[in-house]
């Protein structure tokens, strides 16, 4: 009597482990009549005994959604995007405008009695002259609007610049990079590009004064202002932009290169003009595409340094008149909405649609030798 059965009164094993399958489940199944209870259907149509349902993505809880960002950063990121857009926006408007005041050269019977689009750019039989001439004379009893002289002297101009700039630029720019010294550097670099600082109107003046002078005692030029004059006067302006593209190419050529040309025997001269300058090719002609824009363009000092003589001449030593220098001198004495003032509105779209061209050849040239190179796919 003192011993305990292990079994209880249902003859449910004590000891058994009531979590492990098989122990009181299966007991309990394993009885007469068990299943067919725990399979019968429940009032609400679930079987007894059924695992509840998973949860169905409907059910699920929702995802946490990402804050909106405060009002002060969209407002930021707001303002950065206009900024962003605000140049190519006053560049369409700009565009816009000028080509709105030049149209009626292409529509207007007033105008066309006047100037013709043929008259502009072919040479024509004036009264006076023995042959067919190309002539700019908008001030004329017969009125002259021949573009002809005026891109020809703007011509001769930015080649003249261009022809000075260029070699003295890259020049200045290697000495910089590769020979000069530390001490060296922080003059010389400072010096020439302190020149894009200093305003075109003194620039002018300068070649005005003294650069015409020299240039014609020591050449024996006949014409004191001329398109050499201006075209070398030119290149101090457009000097400091080749030679700080050009210098930044020639100082983001890795290490590597340098080292590499030097132990296989090469010569410092060998190393910059093999190694180097090839390297540099796209950012040395980004350089030159930049100054060729700026050359184009400039007014004040090929207005006040080229003689203003609308002459069709290849000699550099005849006086020329450009296209820019010729709108900042008459647009302000024409009549509002005459044949004048649309031809010179005429020649903004020119000089608009030439220096964009010069800037997106130029972009097209430097992609071309970047792929040529592999720097870029």
């Amino acid at each position: 009597m003192g011993c305990h059965s292990p079994l209880g009164m249902n003859g449910v094993d004590r000891n058994a482990e009531p979590d492990k399958p098989g122990s009181l489940m299966t007991t309990a199944l394993s009885r007469p009549g068990a299943r067919e209870a725990a399979s019968a259907p429940s009032p609400s149509g679930e079987p007894h005994g059924a695992l509840p349902p998973m949860a169905s993505p409907a059910n699920r809880a929702p995802r946490l959604r990402a804050k909106k960002p405060p009002l002060t950063e969209r407002v930021t990121e707001a303002a950065i995007y206009m900024l962003a857009y605000s140049a190519v926006a006053a560049m369409i408007l700009i565009l816009i405008f000028i080509a709105k005041e030049a149209w009626p050269l292409l529509t207007s019977s007033a105008i066309h009695r006047e100037v013709t689009m043929a008259k502009m750019w072919f040479a024509q039989h004036w009264p006076g002259y023995d042959a067919a001439e190309y002539v700019w004379q908008p001030v004329a009893e017969t009125p002259k609007y021949c573009v002809v002289p005026l891109i020809v002297g703007t011509i001769k101009v930015t080649v003249i610049a261009m022809l000075v700039a260029v070699p003295l630029a890259v020049s200045a720019a290697v000495f910089v990079s590769q020979y000069a010294s530390h001490r060296v550097r922080e003059v010389v670099k400072p010096a020439i590009e302190f020149l894009a600082g200093i305003p075109s109107v003194v620039l002018g003046f300068f070649a005005l004064i003294v650069m015409a002078s020299w240039f014609q005692d020591v050449l024996g030029l006949e014409s004191r202002l001329n398109a050499l004059v201006a075209g070398v006067a030119l290149s101090f302006a457009v000097i400091p932009v080749i030679f700080t593209v050009s210098e930044e190419a020639l100082g983001a050529v890795p290490r590597s290169y340098v080292e590499a040309s030097v132990a296989l025997g090469a010569a410092r001269w060998q190393t910059i003009t093999k190694v180097i300058l090839p390297a540099t090719a796209p950012g040395i002609a980004a350089g030159i595409a930049l100054g060729l824009g700026r050359a184009f363009g400039e007014t004040m000092i090929v207005l006040m340094a080229s003689g203003n003589a609308a002459i069709v001449s290849s000699n550099p030593a005849d006086s020329v008149r450009t296209i820019s220098a010729t709108i900042a001198a008459e647009l302000a004495e024409v009549v509002f909405g005459g044949p004048h003032y649309t031809v010179l509105f005429a020649l903004a779209v020119l000089l608009f649609v030439v220096t964009f061209g010069i800037n997106y050849l130029g972009e097209q040239t430097i992609t071309r030798m970047k792929r040529k190179m592999g720097v870029s796919a």
